[in-house]
This record gives C-alpha cells, sequence and structure tokens, in this order.
C-alpha cells in the first residue's frame, strides 16, 4: 500500500484530471489530521509547500480540504448510521475517503452525487486496502438518498 500522506509509491495517472488531483491532496490532508491531530491550517500550508504536487484545482482544494475538517462533526453523524463498524475502527484512509465523499455530497452539490461517489470510489482503490473501495462505496451510496434525496429520486 502506498503512502497517502506522502504520496509515495502511488501509481501516477498522466490522464488524472486537476479536479482528482484537489481530491488525492485532499485525502492526504484529511489522512495526517486523522493521524496527527494536527491543526488544519498547518496541514494545508504543509502540503501546498509540497514540491511536484502536479496540476490541481487549487480552489477545489482548498474548498474541500477546509469544509471537510471544520464540518468533520456533523459529518461523521451524517455517516454513523451507516456504518457497520464505529467510526475509530476505521482505517485511516477508509475514513479520510469517506469523510471526503460525505462533504462532497452534503455540501458541494456542483459535483453529481454519481460522480462524487466514483472519485470516492477510486481514492480507496489507490490508496485503501483490497476492498476498502466497495466499503466506501456501499456507505456513500447509503448516504446519498438522505443528502442529496432529488438529485438521486431522478
Amino acid at each position: 500500500m502506498s503512502n497517502p500522506v506522502t504520496g509515495h509509491g502511488v501509481k501516477k495517472s498522466p490522464n488524472r484530471s486537476p479536479r482528482h488531483r484537489a481530491r488525492e491532496l485532499v485525502l492526504q490532508g484529511i489522512y495526517q489530521w486523522r493521524v496527527t491531530a494536527g491543526d488544519e491550517a498547518q496541514i494545508e500550508k504543509q502540503i501546498l509547500a509540497e514540491k511536484n504536487l502536479g496540476r490541481y484545482d487549487k480552489e477545489l482544494f482548498s474548498k474541500l480540504l477546509r469544509g471537510a475538517l471544520n464540518q468533520h462533526a456533523g459529518l461523521e453523524a451524517l455517516l454513523a448510521p451507516h456504518l457497520d463498524r464505529p467510526l475509530a475502527e476505521l482505517s485511516p484512509v477508509e475514513f479520510s475517503v469517506l469523510l471526503l465523499g460525505a462533504f462532497e455530497l452534503a455540501q458541494h452539490h456542483e459535483a453529481p452525487y454519481k460522480v462524487v461517489i466514483n472519485e470516492a470510489v477510486e481514492l480507496a482503490k489507490t490508496f485503501g486496502g483490497t476492498d476498502g473501495h466497495k466499503y466506501v462505496n456501499g456507505v456513500l451510496d447509503k448516504l446519498a438518498p438522505q443528502v442529496r434525496a432529488a438529485e438521486t429520486a431522478l
């Protein structure tokens, strides 16, 4: 497994979009926050100071990282009923992907819910354990109708 905090050992996709790369960096930041209980502004600053970040959507990165971390308690409450175990027992990668996915589903309606779930699944496939992406998909599939009722009813 590659290290989501440093990004070392991660398969690089040449066709990765700037929005997807922003989500990878957000995942890195949430992971770091979860593992170190660090300050979100310091984590953001540290990530932005790294070299070779590649092309990424800076505005999306900041919006998603700050939003997910600032609203983590409410997002955790939204996720909890859809989990098969306590949040504390999730791997840091699963937790980070789910927190990001929950924030995007609940607060970032410009991305269609299917895109949000797909992006979360792809992040879990790249950085998570063997079947972590299936778990992420299942949890976010259950959450989507709760926070995007009108869109999921179509």
